[in-house]
């Protein structure tokens, strides 16, 4: 349903919002400020999109990464930029989420929804030495080792974090979380035997999973996921209560003009129509997912709302 009125309001847009000119927008490079370290699912989708946009808009566009503090100084940095479309964040759910911890729970975050870009599925994924096969006995070792085992995460706050405290909670199980600075290094943190366990996106861990490095479980969702042939959910291998989708998607500093916004919002949801990008997005692990800028507030909302209640469940704060 979101994808089909995302639709219907680019066609209402008409051919002004890109077509015309001159844009709405400063003649410099627009910068997609990504808050994680390079190779992690959020940058590498915002490398996708880069030179889309740059051809649709016909401006260089550029992607600087700024990870740390899960994900709030990209989020922090792109608040404070000049609200004229140059400076964008490029993010998922979990820097909303982190926001609304901070905030003592639920507020709408100090940047402007654009447009989501797309989703992919949260995965449950262990490092192939842990003597594990499946969900079952993963959760039997824990639970006899209550404390022992730890999971990696692209930081405090973020939705690798809480989703696993919601298994935490779910499965009955004391596992120790272990945040790094985006999903790039938690990934590799697990490759190398540093941790045991993390719930992160197919981008992030997809190749290392083909490639026999990493083992993965289960995936976080209501559904099995195309994504992952042969997978099951969390709840098919015994643990229901736990699910996860992560969204991506673009947010302008607050005071960006309508106008700003909705040219912005034009172009995106043109680039996540064409079928070469989403074939560029399967072979990562990613569909295609695109909401208009109110659509985008909403899901922020409701996202907020179910995490910061699990995050309050596990006593999580964001620092």
């Amino acid at each position: 349903m979101a994808r089909l009125a995302a639709v219907l309001w680019v066609l209402a847009l008409g051919a002004t919002a890109v077509a015309a000119g001159p844009l709405p927008l400063p003649d410099r490079p627009i910068t997609l400020v990504v808050g994680a370290a390079a190779g992690g699912g959020i940058d590498v989708i915002a490398r996708l999109v880069a030179p889309r946009l740059s051809t649709a808009l016909g401006r260089a566009v550029v992607v600087e990464n700024r990870p740390g503090a899960g994900t709030r100084m990209a989020r922090d940095f792109v608040a404070r930029a000049q609200p004229d479309g140059a400076t964008l964040l490029v993010t998922t759910a979990g820097a909303m989420i982190d926001d609304a911890l901070r905030a003592g729970g639920g507020d709408i975050p100090r940047v402007e929804p654009v447009s989501t870009i797309a989703a992919t599925s949260m995965l449950m994924v262990v490092r192939r030495s842990l003597p594990v096969v499946d969900v079952g006995g993963l959760v039997a070792l824990a639970r006899r080792r209550p404390g022992a085992l730890n999971f990696s995460s692209s930081g405090v706050g973020t939705i690798g974090h809480l989703a696993g405290e919601a298994f935490k909670a779910q499965a009955g199980v004391d596992i120790v979380h272990v945040p790094y600075k985006g999903a790039a290094p938690s990934a590799a943190a697990l490759v190398a035997g540093e941790v045991d366990m993390t719930f992160a996106s197919v981008p992030a861990v997809r190749a290392f999973v083909d490639a026999g490095r990493l083992r993965a479980l289960a995936v976080l969702g209501a559904r099995r996921s195309p994504l992952v042939p042969g997978l099951p959910t969390l709840a098919e291998a015994g643990v229901a209560g736990v699910e996860a989708e992560l969204w991506y998607g673009v947010f302008a500093p607050p005071g960006t003009p309508r106008e700003v916004i909705e040219t912005l919002a034009h172009a995106i949801i043109a680039i996540a129509r064409d079928p070469a990008f989403a074939r560029d997005l399967a072979m990562l692990g990613a569909e295609t997912f695109v909401t208009t800028p109110a659509e985008l507030a909403q899901r922020v909302r409701n996202d907020t709302s179910h995490w910061s209640a699990v995050a309050r469940a596990a006593g999580a704060t964001a620092h």
